[in-house]
Protein backbone atom coordinates (compact mmCIF):
# COMPACT_ATOMS: atom_id res chain seq x y z
CA UNK A 1 0.00 0.00 0.00
CA UNK A 2 1.55 3.07 -0.78
CA UNK A 3 0.26 6.94 -0.34
CA UNK A 4 3.10 8.16 -2.97
CA UNK A 5 1.55 11.24 -4.04
CA UNK A 6 2.11 10.77 -8.21
CA UNK A 7 3.63 14.05 -8.62
CA UNK A 8 6.68 13.63 -6.19
CA UNK A 9 9.57 14.22 -8.85
CA UNK A 10 12.33 12.29 -9.30
CA UNK A 11 15.12 12.74 -6.66
CA UNK A 12 18.52 11.23 -6.08
CA UNK A 13 21.16 9.94 -3.97
CA UNK A 14 24.62 10.45 -4.40
CA UNK A 15 26.95 9.18 -1.46
CA UNK A 16 30.01 11.99 -1.26
CA UNK A 17 32.72 10.63 -0.88
CA UNK A 18 35.57 11.62 1.35
CA UNK A 19 37.85 13.65 -0.65
CA UNK A 20 34.99 15.28 -1.90
CA UNK A 21 33.33 15.85 1.50
CA UNK A 22 36.30 17.36 2.60
CA UNK A 23 36.66 19.46 -0.73
CA UNK A 24 33.26 20.79 0.25
CA UNK A 25 34.26 22.66 3.35
CA UNK A 26 31.51 21.39 4.97
CA UNK A 27 30.46 24.90 6.62
CA UNK A 28 27.44 26.18 8.23
CA UNK A 29 24.06 25.31 9.48
CA UNK A 30 24.06 28.17 11.59
CA UNK A 31 26.77 30.75 11.72
CA UNK A 32 29.33 29.82 9.27
CA UNK A 33 33.35 28.84 9.36
CA UNK A 34 35.88 31.83 9.75
CA UNK A 35 37.66 33.70 7.49
CA UNK A 36 36.22 32.61 4.01
CA UNK A 37 33.06 34.72 1.73
CA UNK A 38 31.50 31.10 1.14
CA UNK A 39 31.02 30.65 4.78
CA UNK A 40 30.20 33.55 5.96
CA UNK A 41 26.17 33.39 7.38
CA UNK A 42 23.79 36.17 6.90
CA UNK A 43 20.26 36.77 8.20
CA UNK A 44 17.72 38.51 6.57
CA UNK A 45 15.19 39.64 8.79
CA UNK A 46 13.32 41.16 6.12
CA UNK A 47 13.85 45.32 7.58
CA UNK A 48 15.53 47.28 5.35
CA UNK A 49 16.71 49.77 7.89
CA UNK A 50 18.56 46.93 10.24
CA UNK A 51 21.60 44.16 9.62
CA UNK A 52 22.62 41.76 11.36
CA UNK A 53 25.89 40.23 11.95
CA UNK A 54 27.21 37.11 11.20
CA UNK A 55 28.77 34.72 13.95
CA UNK A 56 31.63 32.46 12.81
CA UNK A 57 31.44 28.68 13.68
CA UNK A 58 31.81 25.24 11.60
CA UNK A 59 29.12 22.97 10.20
CA UNK A 60 28.93 19.40 12.02
CA UNK A 61 32.50 20.50 12.94
CA UNK A 62 32.16 17.51 15.26
CA UNK A 63 30.97 15.05 12.75
CA UNK A 64 27.82 15.17 14.42
CA UNK A 65 25.05 16.43 11.70
CA UNK A 66 22.39 17.90 14.44
CA UNK A 67 18.83 17.37 13.23
CA UNK A 68 16.28 19.36 14.28
CA UNK A 69 12.19 18.39 14.34
CA UNK A 70 9.19 17.94 17.02
CA UNK A 71 9.75 14.01 17.26
CA UNK A 72 5.77 14.65 17.56
CA UNK A 73 4.75 14.28 13.78
CA UNK A 74 4.20 10.56 12.47
CA UNK A 75 4.68 10.29 9.90
CA UNK A 76 7.12 12.65 9.19
CA UNK A 77 9.04 12.45 12.72
CA UNK A 78 8.37 11.15 16.02
CA UNK A 79 9.88 9.54 18.85
CA UNK A 80 10.26 6.05 20.23
CA UNK A 81 12.00 3.95 23.25
CA UNK A 82 14.20 1.48 21.34
CA UNK A 83 16.75 2.05 18.88
CA UNK A 84 16.24 -0.16 15.19
CA UNK A 85 17.53 0.42 12.01
CA UNK A 86 15.12 3.13 11.35
CA UNK A 87 16.02 5.46 13.92
CA UNK A 88 18.25 8.02 15.08
CA UNK A 89 19.39 9.17 18.60
CA UNK A 90 17.54 12.67 20.37
CA UNK A 91 20.72 14.04 21.65
CA UNK A 92 18.13 16.22 24.07
CA UNK A 93 16.23 13.21 25.25
CA UNK A 94 17.63 10.50 27.14
CA UNK A 95 17.11 7.04 26.05
CA UNK A 96 14.52 8.34 22.94
CA UNK A 97 15.29 7.76 19.75
CA UNK A 98 13.67 9.56 16.49
CA UNK A 99 11.95 7.64 13.23
CA UNK A 100 9.71 8.80 9.85
CA UNK A 101 9.75 10.15 6.68
CA UNK A 102 11.88 13.35 7.92
CA UNK A 103 14.40 10.82 10.01
CA UNK A 104 15.55 8.50 6.86
CA UNK A 105 16.27 11.59 4.42
CA UNK A 106 18.18 12.88 7.41
CA UNK A 107 20.10 9.37 7.26
CA UNK A 108 20.29 9.59 3.98
CA UNK A 109 21.51 13.32 3.70
CA UNK A 110 24.06 12.26 6.81
CA UNK A 111 25.74 9.34 4.92
CA UNK A 112 26.52 11.38 1.71
CA UNK A 113 28.42 14.25 3.86
CA UNK A 114 29.63 11.28 5.59
CA UNK A 115 28.35 12.42 9.24
CA UNK A 116 26.77 10.52 11.82
CA UNK A 117 23.05 12.05 12.61
CA UNK A 118 21.19 13.04 15.75
CA UNK A 119 17.54 14.60 16.28
CA UNK A 120 17.35 17.55 18.38
CA UNK A 121 13.81 17.15 19.89
CA UNK A 122 12.11 21.09 19.56
CA UNK A 123 8.79 22.90 19.43
CA UNK A 124 8.27 23.97 15.29
CA UNK A 125 8.12 27.30 15.72
CA UNK A 126 11.93 27.41 17.30
CA UNK A 127 13.81 25.03 14.46
CA UNK A 128 14.11 28.26 11.76
CA UNK A 129 15.98 30.56 15.11
CA UNK A 130 18.11 27.66 16.13
CA UNK A 131 19.10 26.95 12.82
CA UNK A 132 20.50 29.84 12.53
CA UNK A 133 22.04 30.00 15.82
CA UNK A 134 23.90 26.46 14.69
CA UNK A 135 22.16 24.99 17.96
CA UNK A 136 21.53 22.64 14.86
CA UNK A 137 22.82 21.77 11.31
CA UNK A 138 20.22 20.73 9.30
CA UNK A 139 16.04 21.14 9.94
CA UNK A 140 13.93 18.19 8.83
CA UNK A 141 10.89 18.52 9.87
CA UNK A 142 8.05 18.26 7.19
CA UNK A 143 9.19 22.25 6.73
CA UNK A 144 7.78 23.68 3.90
CA UNK A 145 10.27 26.31 2.32
CA UNK A 146 8.47 29.64 1.93
CA UNK A 147 9.47 33.32 0.70
CA UNK A 148 9.42 34.47 4.49
CA UNK A 149 11.18 31.70 5.96
CA UNK A 150 13.48 31.71 3.17
CA UNK A 151 14.49 35.25 4.26
CA UNK A 152 16.37 33.70 7.37
CA UNK A 153 17.82 30.29 5.98
CA UNK A 154 18.10 28.43 2.85
CA UNK A 155 16.19 25.22 1.53
CA UNK A 156 16.80 22.09 -0.23
CA UNK A 157 14.66 21.13 -3.45
CA UNK A 158 11.85 19.02 -1.67
CA UNK A 159 11.77 15.72 -1.07
CA UNK A 160 8.54 15.26 -0.71
CA UNK A 161 5.92 17.23 -2.37
CA UNK A 162 2.17 17.35 -0.88
CA UNK A 163 -0.80 19.78 -0.30
CA UNK A 164 -2.58 21.25 2.54
CA UNK A 165 -6.17 19.16 2.86
CA UNK A 166 -8.91 19.66 4.64
CA UNK A 167 -10.47 16.61 6.86
CA UNK A 168 -13.98 16.80 8.67
CA UNK A 169 -16.36 14.09 9.90
CA UNK A 170 -18.09 11.69 8.06
CA UNK A 171 -21.46 13.37 9.41
CA UNK A 172 -20.80 16.81 9.00
CA UNK A 173 -22.44 19.32 7.01
CA UNK A 174 -18.99 20.27 5.25
CA UNK A 175 -18.37 15.96 3.99
CA UNK A 176 -18.71 16.78 0.48
CA UNK A 177 -17.69 19.74 0.37
CA UNK A 178 -15.67 20.62 -3.39
CA UNK A 179 -14.56 23.55 -2.96
CA UNK A 180 -13.55 26.41 -0.02
CA UNK A 181 -16.43 28.02 -0.64
CA UNK A 182 -18.63 24.86 0.36
CA UNK A 183 -16.90 25.20 3.82
CA UNK A 184 -18.08 28.99 4.53
CA UNK A 185 -18.37 29.28 8.03
CA UNK A 186 -16.56 26.31 9.17
CA UNK A 187 -15.11 26.14 12.86
CA UNK A 188 -11.78 24.97 11.72
CA UNK A 189 -8.13 24.40 13.74
CA UNK A 190 -4.70 24.00 12.17
CA UNK A 191 -0.74 23.20 13.31
CA UNK A 192 0.31 26.62 14.89
CA UNK A 193 3.27 27.95 13.12
CA UNK A 194 2.37 26.19 9.81
CA UNK A 195 0.76 26.52 6.86
CA UNK A 196 -2.23 24.12 7.99
CA UNK A 197 -2.59 27.41 10.11
CA UNK A 198 -1.81 30.39 7.84
CA UNK A 199 -3.98 28.89 5.02
CA UNK A 200 -7.44 28.60 6.54
CA UNK A 201 -8.22 32.10 6.09
CA UNK A 202 -8.40 31.41 2.40
CA UNK A 203 -11.43 30.28 3.57
CA UNK A 204 -14.86 32.36 3.69
CA UNK A 205 -16.45 33.48 6.85
CA UNK A 206 -14.30 31.00 8.17
CA UNK A 207 -14.10 30.83 12.24
CA UNK A 208 -10.05 30.40 12.66
CA UNK A 209 -9.77 28.47 15.97
CA UNK A 210 -6.17 28.87 17.99
CA UNK A 211 -4.02 26.52 16.74
CA UNK A 212 -2.60 24.04 18.40
CA UNK A 213 1.46 23.26 18.73
CA UNK A 214 1.34 19.39 18.13
CA UNK A 215 -0.74 17.85 15.39
CA UNK A 216 -1.75 15.02 17.86
CA UNK A 217 -3.63 17.93 19.58
CA UNK A 218 -5.12 19.23 16.51
CA UNK A 219 -6.40 15.68 15.86
CA UNK A 220 -8.15 15.44 19.34
CA UNK A 221 -9.73 18.51 19.06
CA UNK A 222 -11.24 17.42 15.97
CA UNK A 223 -12.15 13.80 17.97
CA UNK A 224 -13.69 15.12 20.57
CA UNK A 225 -15.99 17.79 18.23
CA UNK A 226 -14.40 21.38 19.80
CA UNK A 227 -14.21 21.94 16.05
CA UNK A 228 -15.73 21.06 12.84
CA UNK A 229 -12.82 20.61 10.50
CA UNK A 230 -9.10 20.53 10.59
CA UNK A 231 -6.49 21.74 8.09
CA UNK A 232 -3.70 18.40 7.59
CA UNK A 233 -1.50 16.89 5.01
CA UNK A 234 -2.38 15.34 2.13
CA UNK A 235 -0.16 12.73 1.67
CA UNK A 236 -0.35 11.52 5.53
CA UNK A 237 -4.42 11.66 5.21
CA UNK A 238 -4.92 8.19 4.45
CA UNK A 239 -3.65 6.52 7.48
CA UNK A 240 -5.69 9.17 9.50
CA UNK A 241 -8.55 7.55 8.09
CA UNK A 242 -7.99 4.50 8.87
CA UNK A 243 -6.96 4.96 12.66
CA UNK A 244 -10.28 7.47 12.69
CA UNK A 245 -13.35 6.00 10.65
CA UNK A 246 -15.35 8.57 11.62
CA UNK A 247 -13.47 11.33 9.87
CA UNK A 248 -13.04 11.91 5.88
CA UNK A 249 -11.18 13.82 3.59
CA UNK A 250 -13.00 16.83 1.84
CA UNK A 251 -12.37 16.13 -1.93
CA UNK A 252 -11.51 19.97 -2.69
CA UNK A 253 -11.72 20.24 -6.72
CA UNK A 254 -10.44 23.71 -5.99
CA UNK A 255 -8.24 23.92 -2.40
CA UNK A 256 -5.75 26.30 -1.19
CA UNK A 257 -4.12 28.54 -3.61
CA UNK A 258 -1.30 30.96 -4.18
CA UNK A 259 2.02 30.19 -1.51
CA UNK A 260 -0.53 27.59 0.28
CA UNK A 261 -0.94 25.43 -3.35
CA UNK A 262 1.91 23.30 -2.38
CA UNK A 263 3.01 22.26 1.24
CA UNK A 264 6.48 20.33 0.31
CA UNK A 265 9.00 18.72 2.49
CA UNK A 266 12.14 20.40 2.30
CA UNK A 267 15.36 20.71 4.67
CA UNK A 268 16.64 24.26 6.22
CA UNK A 269 20.20 24.97 6.46
CA UNK A 270 21.86 28.35 7.42
CA UNK A 271 22.75 30.88 4.58
CA UNK A 272 26.01 30.81 2.91
CA UNK A 273 26.48 27.43 2.81
CA UNK A 274 26.17 27.03 -1.27
CA UNK A 275 28.51 24.18 -1.22
CA UNK A 276 26.86 22.25 1.36
CA UNK A 277 23.02 22.69 0.05
CA UNK A 278 24.33 21.84 -3.45
CA UNK A 279 25.87 18.53 -1.72
CA UNK A 280 22.22 17.70 -0.20
CA UNK A 281 20.36 18.29 -3.35
CA UNK A 282 22.42 15.79 -4.76
CA UNK A 283 21.71 13.31 -2.28
CA UNK A 284 17.76 14.06 -2.28
CA UNK A 285 17.93 14.06 -5.96
CA UNK A 286 19.27 10.75 -6.62
CA UNK A 287 16.02 8.95 -4.76
CA UNK A 288 13.99 7.45 -6.88
CA UNK A 289 10.03 7.58 -7.22
CA UNK A 290 10.09 3.93 -5.99
CA UNK A 291 12.37 4.45 -3.24
CA UNK A 292 10.03 7.47 -2.19
CA UNK A 293 6.93 5.63 -2.09
CA UNK A 294 8.67 2.24 -0.05
CA UNK A 295 9.89 4.96 2.48
CA UNK A 296 6.73 6.70 2.84
CA UNK A 297 4.54 3.35 3.08
CA UNK A 298 7.10 1.79 5.17
CA UNK A 299 6.64 5.15 7.75
CA UNK A 300 3.00 4.90 7.36
CA UNK A 301 2.70 1.15 8.21
CA UNK A 302 4.93 1.23 11.68
CA UNK A 303 4.53 5.08 12.66
CA UNK A 304 2.40 5.27 15.85
CA UNK A 305 -1.60 6.41 16.22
Amino acid sequence: MSYMSENISRRSFVKVSGAVAAALGLVACGPAGEGTTEDTASADTGDTDATTEATTTTFAADGILRVGMEAAYAPFNWQVSEEDENTIPIENVSGAYADGYDVQFAKIIAEALELEPVAVKMSFDGLVDACKSGQIDIICAGMTATAERAKSIDFSDPYLEDTVAVITKKDSKFADAKTLDDLKGVIIMGQKSTFYDEAIDQIPDVVHKEPLEYVPDVVAALKNDQVEAITYSQMSAAKLLEAYPDFVLCDLEEGFTGDYASNNDNAGIAKGNDQTLQAINDAIADISDEERADLWTACNERMPV
